[in-house]
């Protein structure tokens, strides 16, 4: 069967305690059994109230020195600080971070775009959580049994632009890994392990862009493994990380 990704369109603006369940099945029907629901950070951030009004921003002395050297808003630095577990690097105007959840990121996810002038959103507060959570109440809702994905855009070492990633997981394992099957040529795999989740994402963002209004989509027909994983699996570990 042909992989499907399917855009779920609404024009309704997301605000905090919005029922997302609601709006979803309100803009679609037919969910089936093993579909791959893939939301938008940005709007379960929105959902949840992680909004910050900038004009509430007290910047500490560390964020105006930072906001100067890099021309930013030192409120704004004030906000991605906040969000830091670590600063990785800073360099050519652009802040790597190590968030609270172990993501490394630009700003600590923080994110200025499509919100009202003057507002930032930050990341989910436990984004596998937030998966969960929506993929028990679509299920209840709907009846069937499928996985849920939170992405969000991040950048790629040694590559340019951007690709959507998973940073919050219910439902399916993670990566799929591929270790001691043969390939064609009856050679034992060893190391391969193909992160599916963030193949998912970056396929669902094809059709969800930035400015289409389509904070869901649908992937059908992909074969995923159940499972009660959460996205751990994809963050590796500083053990085997050869740049930290």
């Amino acid at each position: 069967m042909s992989l499907e990704i399917i855009p779920v369109i609404t024009n309704k603006e997301i605000k905090k305690g919005d029922d997302l369940v609601k709006i979803f099945t309100s803009s679609y029907k037919g969910l089936s059994d093993g579909d791959v629901i893939v939301v938008s950070q940005k709007v379960v951030s929105k959902q949840e109230g992680q909004l910050v009004e900038l004009s509430g921003v007290i910047p500490s002395l560390l964020a105006v020195g930072i906001a100067a050297e890099y021309e930013k808003d030192p409120r704004l630095i004030e906000v991605i600080l906040h969000e830091t577990k670590r600063l990785v690097r800073m360099e050519n105007r652009i802040l790597i971070t190590e968030t609270r959840h172990g993501f490394i990121c630009a700003n600590a996810g923080v994110d200025e775009s499509n919100l009202p002038q003057g507002f930032a959103a930050m990341l989910p507060e436990n984004p596998d959580k937030s998966a969960s959570d929506l993929r028990v109440k679509l299920q209840d809702a709907t009846g069937k049994k499928i996985a849920v994905l939170i992405a969000d855009t991040f950048g790629r070492p040694f590559r340019e632009g951007q690709t959507n990633c998973a940073i919050g997981v219910s439902g399916m394992r993670p990566i799929h890994d591929y270790a001691g099957t043969k390939d064609t040529f009856g050679r034992v795999l060893r190391i391969t392990a193909i992160a599916e989740a963030d193949e998912l994402c970056s396929a669902a963002e094809l059709v969800m862009k930035k400015t289409k209004n389509c904070p869901f989509v649908i992937v059908r027909n992909f074969d995923f493994s159940p499972s009660d994983d959460t996205v751990r699996p994809l963050i590796r570990s500083e053990k085997t990380d050869l740049f930290r």
